[in-house]
């Protein structure tokens, strides 16, 4: 069997440097021979050495063999066919027709040009007519190889762009693009296409959206206003909303429309936004459906157990796509709450694969938290599991490739059967297969077979299709005895899927599978290399390099979705690196044996939540770091940026290595800034400022407040709609015990990000309102207190407490008989505080008519003159101008979101504050704002 490479070099050795054969090589015979394993000789030919895409263990061998020259010339082709598929989906056919053409004929012409060259050649003296030896030195000069190419090229880019054309087409024509158009309502039967998944509920103003699922459909029959059924296959995004229907701002009996909580919400309707909006979240990861948001739990709905391929019936109003180019043709928005009605049940493959990824799950039951939450999205990407905590921390350490399914996955499971992916060329040494003396090409067929499962189990995700392809097309080399290069097979991977569905070529999942992928084949080997040169032990420079080069190429892509970037990225994955086949080995041994040997299942799902829980321990670590990560702008210009940067980082990384001792000053410095000494911090940034009183916390449209109640103590009063950004601002202020969190009430903006505020802190316990509306976050909030064991107690008007220099009393709402305030704005807890001689009013949300009775109280004597009032409501227009006079602060501080719709702070009450002679700060303007004080009472502000 001949090689069809032209590569002809010495005999491969052992990367001694003496010439001696590699272990194992001479020894191979029969079928392994056959295969083009080690060295041979064939007749007419010269002795030629396997090329390795990297070296023979999994991240690497410890003693490599020199490596040929990547294999490059599928690249071009591959990258040419990608970026046409982005640019012309969604083109008019006009455009796509003319750029088939044209590329059609540049090929031609260009083709026509090599032949006549190489015809001209066969003429010269000395030439062999036809020899195909004599002319592959014509063929390997500068002339011909780019010629080539480049008409490859323009072949790939003409077949690209018809793909793409002939989908984008296909997407806007039949009656769904329609009725569409029309907003029609419809009744439609669909397909199901991949699992169903919880969109995670969204602040929105003072409520959070309806819980809704998301399904990805394809229509196969639909039926109009005209009532006419008509047959079409359409791909539609089904959006069906499964929460309970009432107002979510208010009480049971719709407190929105009482005169009393006029202007309370500030928002619009609850719901889960449109298809779009929804898919970009979907994109960056699957949505995690347990207390997602902030709701209650994952929402009780058979539309979460439909399976792929079950066919329903739906009604439902359509809807266009708010952005152009996505894949779907349609939104179908399901509003009527119903049951599903199925008109065909899921296919027998199908139906096997559920009771895979079901038994998968119910054997991990009994795990802890985190190990339960992370096994089966690890081994089946079933993420539904995981809080939006824990998924919050995996995208700040960069693991949230360990969430979703992978090539990863695909790769440990082949590398069983065939052996490590390093050994690309002689794959049949290592592995089961040939210690149980399986054939090559029955090998070839079961890794087929074993991908093919993958596939179906996993769900065919953009980087799984990646590496199935990757993997079919090694497995066919290998059943055939061809030469096996990883970067030729990934390159042909990415050109045959992006025809097949040009779709991939703007999915950011197949973008990072491919990137990372890339890394791992052409830059891990070289920057392992460099550092063994520069002494590095060889296991970590090996595990350095991969780790690094994947950051590297990801970082930039990450930072679109993310619009941050993760300094904690590479020591992170080092960390979990030698744990993720472990509990990938395992998992999958979980998944095989649950639906024949439960106790065997659960046993097995025991061991691997050991090294699963040591993943989501490291993310929930890194995550924790006050420096994990730096913002940085998301969008490809903020891209472009960093990769220049990265660039640069990795040229001045080669002379640093020359210098240890340079090294080590940037890995200190590089320390300083992930830890963020609270000490070092106050020093250079001034923030905190030395002896504050109060912090008012940048979240956005919300409430966050923090008294100061000694070293490293505070009293945090709400916690306001992100759960992210509160955490960040109690680590600026150094705080590490709350020894009480006071939340005034239970709208959304106020309550969603407690679990922000318990991360990593004790907490003494929780006060709220005894206005207990809506239902869903006080749920929500005593869900997450009962996690923690944090007990959770009423607030009473007239109740007093003290914590060192800081002392509050409780104003509102009033106790037993009184009437009951209007809706849960009316009911927030309204604070006065001393504090090193400052008097703070912290009013909630107060509307007027409960500012009004708290001015007819007693305790209006105690608010005149306040030292510093924290307005109602984020300065909205319902004040009472009243109590504003009374009052009188000489600092007011208004709590909203940069651009919120709601118009805060009102230009009245910005006025009416000003006319009294507060001076104004705003976080939607001033950011972060602390209160100094001293025991003279002289006051002074200080900003983040």
């Amino acid at each position: 069997m001949r090689h069809e490479d032209s590569e002809h070099t010495t005999p491969r050795t052992d990367g001694s440097g003496t010439g001696r054969p590699a272990a194992g090589g001479p020894a191979v015979r029969g079928r392994a021979a056959t295969a083009g394993v080690g060295v041979r000789a064939t007749p007419g030919s010269r002795t030629r050495r396997t090329v390795h895409a990297a070296s023979g263990k999994r991240l690497g061998d410890a003693h490599p063999r020199q490596e040929g020259p990547l294999d490059l010339r599928l690249v071009p082709p591959a990258l040419a066919a990608w970026v046409t598929a982005v640019s012309t989906l969604g083109a008019s056919p006009e455009l796509v027709g003319g750029l088939v053409v044209v590329c059609l004929l540049a090929a031609g012409a260009l083709l026509l040009v090599s032949r006549r060259r190489g015809a001209d050649v066969d003429g010269r003296p000395g030439a062999v007519p036809g020899g195909s030896r004599s002319r592959e030195p014509a063929v390997g000069t500068g002339r011909a190889w780019p010629r080539v190419t480049v008409a490859a090229s323009l072949l790939c880019v003409a077949a690209a762009a018809a793909s793409a054309g002939l989908h984008g087409a296909d997407l806007r024509r039949g009656p769904v693009p329609t009725l569409a158009r029309e907003y029609a309502t419809v009744t439609a039967e669909v397909e199901i296409t991949s699992d169903p998944r919880s969109a995670r509920p969204r602040v929105r103003g003072d409520h959070l959206t309806r819980d809704s699922v998301l399904i990805e459909a394809e229509v196969r029959r639909v039926e109009g206003p005209a009532r006419t059924p008509v047959a079409t296959r359409a791909l539609v995004l089904v959006i069906v909303d499964v929460g309970s229907g009432r107002d979510r701002s208010g009480s049971r009996k719709g407190l929105a429309g009482r005169a009393g909580f006029a202007g309370g919400t500030g928002a619009g309707g609850g719901t889960a936004g449109d298809g779009t909006a929804v898919r970009g979240d979907a994109e960056r990861g699957r949505i995690g459906a347990d207390g997602a948001g902030g709701a209650a739990g994952r929402p009780e709905t058979a539309w979460l157990g439909l399976l792929p391929s079950t066919r329903v019936r739906v009604t439902g109003r359509l809807a266009l796509p708010s952005a152009a180019g996505d894949r779907i043709a349609a939104v179908l928005r399901v509003r009527d709450h119903a049951e599903p009605v199925t008109v065909r049940e899921p296919t027998a493959v199908q139906r096997s694969a559920g009771r895979l990824r079901a038994g998968l799950r119910s054997a991990t039951d009994g795990l802890p938290a985190d190990a339960r939450a992370l096994l089966p999205g690890l081994v089946v990407g079933d993420t539904s599991r995981i809080t939006p905590e824990l998924d919050e921390a995996f995208k700040d350490t960069d693991l949230a490739h360990t969430l979703a399914v992978s090539g990863s996955n695909l790769t440990i499971i082949l590398a069983l059967l065939l052996g490590p992916p390093g050994l690309a060329q002689q794959v049949e040494r290592r592995g089961l297969a040939p210690r149980l003396g399986v054939s090559l090409r029955t090998t070839a067929l079961l890794g087929g077979a074993l991908t093919l499962g993958f596939v179906v189990v996993c769900r065919p995700d953009p980087s799984v299709l990646r590496a199935a392809a990757c993997g079919a097309i090694v497995l066919f080399a290998l059943a055939t005895g061809r030469r096996r290069s990883l970067v030729p097979a990934l390159a042909t991977a990415v050109l045959l899927l992006v025809l097949y569905d040009p779709w991939l070529a703007r999915s950011y999942g197949f973008l990072l599978s491919v990137l990372a992928t890339g890394a791992l084949l052409m830059l891990a080997p070289r920057w392992s290399a460099s550092l063994r040169r520069r002494r590095v032990p060889p296991r970590l420079a090996e595990a350095l390099a991969a780790a690094g080069a994947a950051q590297a190429l990801c970082a930039p892509v990450v930072a679109v979705l993310s619009a941050r970037v993760s300094l904690v990225a590479v020591p992170c994955n080092l960390l979990v690196e030698f744990a993720v086949a472990p509990a990938t080995v395992l998992g999958f041994a979980v998944l095989a044996t649950a639906p024949v040997a439960m106790p065997v299942a659960e046993a097995l799902a025991w061991l691997a939540s050991w090294p699963a829980g040591w993943i989501a321990g490291v993310a929930r670590a890194g995550a924790a770091l006050p420096g994990a990560g730096v913002d940085w702008p998301g969008s490809w210009g903020g891209a472009l940026l960093l990769a220049l940067a990265t660039a640069v980082v990795v040229m001045l990384g080669r002379r640093l290595l020359r210098h240890p001792w340079l090294c080590g000053l940037c890995g200190a410095l590089l320390l300083l800034v992930v830890v963020q000494p609270p000490p070092l911090t106050r020093m250079l940034t001034g923030w905190p400022p030395p002896g504050w009183r109060l912090a008012m916390c940048d979240v956005g449209q919300g409430d966050a407040t923090v008294l100061a109640a000694g070293a490293g103590a505070g009293v945090v009063v709400d916690a306001g709609p992100d759960p992210k950004l509160v955490d960040r601002c109690l680590r600026a202020l150094g705080v590490t015990r709350v020894p009480l969190v006071v939340l005034t009430h239970f709208h959304a903006d106020h309550v969603t990000g407690l679990p922000g505020v318990l991360r990593g802190r004790a907490v003494g316990a929780i006060e709220t309102t005894g206005f207990e509306e809506p239902q869903e976050q006080v749920e929500f909030v005593r869900k997450e207190a009962q996690a923690r064991n944090v007990p959770v107690v009423r607030a009473v008007a007239g109740e007093r407490r003290r914590v060192g220099a800081l002392d509050w009393e409780v104003l509102w709402p009033p106790p037993g008989p009184a009437p009951e305030p209007e809706g849960p704005n009316d009911a927030s807890v309204t604070l006065l505080v001393r504090s090193a001689g400052l008097r703070m009013l912290l009013l909630g949300d107060l509307e007027p008519p409960a500012q009004q009775a708290l001015s007819r109280s007693p305790a209006a004597a105690l608010v005149r003159g306040v030292d510093v009032l924290k307005v109602a409501h984020h300065g909205s227009a319902y004040q009472d101008p009243d109590l504003i006079r009374a009052v009188a602060p000489r600092l007011a501080l208004i709590s909203c979101g940069e651009g919120n719709p709601y118009g805060h702070p009102a230009p009245s009450t910005l006025a009416a504050l000003r006319a009294g002679g507060s001076v104004v700060m705003r976080t939607d303007r001033d950011g972060a704002v602390a209160v100094v004080a001293d025991a003279g009472g002289d006051m002074r502000v200080a900003q983040d």
